[in-house]
Parts: structure tokens; sequence; C-alpha cells
């Protein structure tokens, strides 16, 4: 049986999480300009862009793991494991199996028609979707149907079945377990003992295993976020820690921006001179300088964030529940958006900066109508909308709301 026991509130991770959330959709409308394979491209499409994209991808997403590993550990503490499960696969589950049928697949048409010149209509492609066509292919073929950016969730649900299995079997000895690893992790040991794990994974495991969001065959992104996800919810769980993960910001915001430096350096080689030559044996050195950046990056974001944004209000309260059907819609009116103002040929500076308004606009009018829609709730992964209360009411509510565990977002 697991104890329950209550844990703080940490509103500035809620920031954290509400930060990264929305780096996405700038994330993602670089991915339309740069030279990485995504689902369309701009015909403006260059590198100029790749090194500041660089700046947040090693880490962006492995904070997201860290953080709703926190949250799960918080909400374990006043749920038993089996009641967690049930919640969160409620949460999860809708929101993917709706996302995957109706969110994701306009991108996958916009794909098609672009670098297939598919001609069909909507229609007939939707029929070629439900019923799994793979015959879709170019360099590979296009799986149907697809979660596209949406694999966040299924990995997230997964990792949440784990952790809840861990605490059913381990009951008070997570805890113990989660105090040792709190007398580890001081000083200079938080920012090298999680790096040195995380490098050692990627070292080993990366060329055996290349990333591919598919959940079945991604066993070194396994490692990697779900080492980040458990790590998140062990140190949710270790008194004091986040005033020590605020001590390192400024050390960890240098190795951060010292590693993205090495980095650029490292991708502007030409690695088809290099090859067979002894530089090459600077590619697992250059695993570990990576992973180091991002664990610092982690940490700087988590500091900083703890240090300056550790506050309640109501942009905190509203931001926290549209978050996650903000992260739903977005990627889609991006492909979309991006794919209609082709034929405007507008400047590519101009059309990003129309993307990204247009998409941050489109993305809170959705949430806003979804808030409002009982139906709809629980497909983006809301809650039942609370009813009104008093301010006194509110104020009670507020002080005694379970902490770590806000009711309206599944991070």
């Amino acid at each position: 049986m697991t104890t329950i026991r209550p844990l703080p509130r940490y509103h500035f991770l809620d920031w954290v999480r509400i930060i990264a959330f929305f780096l996405l959709i700038l994330y993602h409308v670089g991915m339309y300009y740069v030279t990485w394979d995504w689902h369309v491209k701009s015909p403006h499409a260059s590198e100029f862009l790749e090194p500041y994209m660089a700046l947040s991808s090693p880490w962006r997403l492995s904070l997201l793991f860290l953080v709703s590993g926190v949250a799960s550990s918080c909400m374990l503490a006043k749920l038993q494991p089996l009641v967690f499960l049930r919640k969160r696969s409620w949460r999860l589950l809708m929101p993917l199996v709706f996302g995957m049928l109706v969110i994701v697949p306009p991108q996958s048409y916009c794909e098609v028609i672009e670098k297939l010149g598919y001609a069909g209509s909507y229609g007939d492609f939707m029929r070629l979707y439900v019923h799994g066509y793979h015959g879709f292919c170019k360099d590979g073929c296009l799986i149907l149907p697809t979660w596209n950016h949406l694999w966040f969730v299924a990995y997230l649900w997964v990792y949440t079945v784990v952790l809840a299995l861990l605490m059913l079997a381990l009951g008070p000895r997570f805890d113990r377990l989660a105090a040792r690893l709190g007398q580890a992790l001081t000083g200079w040991k938080l920012v090298l003992l999680p790096a040195a794990a995380l490098a050692l994974a990627r070292m080993l495991m990366l060329d055996r295993f290349p990333i591919t969001h598919a959940l079945i065959d991604d066993w070194y992104n396994h490692a990697h976020y779900l080492t980040v996800f458990l790590l998140g919810a062990l140190i949710a769980r270790v008194p004091g820690i986040w005033p020590r993960v605020a001590a390192l910001r400024w050390p960890g915001l240098a190795l951060a921006l010292a590693g993205w430096a090495a980095i650029i350096i490292w991708y502007a080689l030409d690695h088809g001179a290099i090859a067979g030559t002894r530089w090459e044996l600077l590619v697992y050195p250059m695993r570990a300088v990576y992973v180091l950046m991002a664990w610092s990056a982690i940490l700087a974001a988590c500091g900083f964030a703890q240090r300056h944004l550790d506050r309640d209000g109501p942009a905190r309260r509203y931001l926290t529940e549209a978050v996650f059907p903000v992260y739903i819609l977005h990627q889609t009116l991006i492909v979309v958006l991006a794919h209609a103002l082709k034929a405007l040929h507008r400047a590519p500076g101009l059309e990003a900066m129309l993307l990204v308004v247009l998409v941050t606009v489109l993305s809170f009018t959705g949430f806003e109508i979804v808030r409002r829609v009982p139906l709809l709730r629980p497909l983006f992964g809301l809650g039942p909308r609370a009813p009104m209360a008093s301010p006194a009411e509110v104020t009670v509510t507020a002080a005694g709301t379970a902490p770590g565990t806000a009711a309206t977002t599944p991070a």
C-alpha cells in the first residue's frame, strides 16, 4: 500500500511547462523553413535557422518529460497507483485516439500532396488513412494512421504506466530510493551524474536504435526519456532539491551555451571528409557534450524558473489549462496554413511571422471553444468544467488544491 503524503505545489514548474510547450509553436514553424525533413517544406528552406533550432532541440522535450515525472509523482502522493493510472489513462488516451483520427490526418494529407503529388480529395485520403494504407512511398513509406506530434502523448502514457506499476510494487521504498538519490545529487554531482547516465545511453544505443518515435522500436528514446521521467518522479520526493537546482542556474546556462557552440561547430564540419580519420573518433565525445548541454539547459531553465516564476495567478491558471489543447492543435494548424500560404508567395520572413500569429490566435480560439463545450473537453485532455464559486470559495480551493496536480493538464 502506497503511503499518501502531500507534496508542495510547484508553480514554477507549471510556468516551465507552459513556456516549453509554447516554444513548440516557434520550433515547428521553424521546421517548415529548415532543410531537415518535415511534413511540408518552404521553397525558401535553408540552413539559416538550423543553429538556432539546435539551441532548444536537445533539451526541450526532455524538460517536458522531467516536469511530467514531477507532476505524476505529486499526483501519486495523494492517489493510489491504480486510481492514478485510471485518471491519467482517461486524460491521455482519449486525446491521443481523437487526435490520430481527427487532428493529425490533415498533416498527412498536405504531406502526400506536396511530396507525392496526390490528387485525391480529403475524403478519398481519409478512406485510405483509416484502412492503414501504406502505398504513399518516397524514400520510405508513410505509416498510416499516425500520431505525428502526438507521439509525446503516447510515450507519456506508457511512462505513466511504468511509474504507477513501480509505485504499486515499491510502495514506501520509492521514497527511500528518492532519499538516497537526493543524498547523491548534491553540488556538481547534480550536473554530472544524470548527464553521465544519459550520455552513456546515447553513446551505446543511438547507432543501434535510431530515433523513430514509433514506440515499439524506439529503444534509445525510451532509455533517455523514461530515465528523465523517472528522475523527475524521484526528485519530486527530495526535500530542498529545487534550491539546489536554482544554485546551479548560472553554471548550467554557461555549460548549455558552451555545449551549443560546440554542437554547432561539430555540425558545420564536413563529416564525409573526416570519415575514416582520427576526427571521426570525436563522435562519441560529442554525444556526451550533446547530453551535457541538454541536461545543463534543463537545470538552468528549472533554476531560473524556481527563482523568478514561483508564483500563482490568473495567467498561470488560464495557461495551465490552455497548454495541452493548444499543443494538440498547433502543428496541424502550422502544416495546413503553411501549405495554403504557399500560393501567396510571401517573403519567408513575413510569411513566418504571419504563421506564428495565425497559429497562436487560432490555437487559443480553438481552446476557447473546447473549454466551453463539455463534449469536447475530454477529447482535448480537459476534465469536467468546475462550477462557478464565490471569491471566498475560490481562495479556499486554490489553497487546498493538491500540490502538483493541475486538474486540467495531462503533463
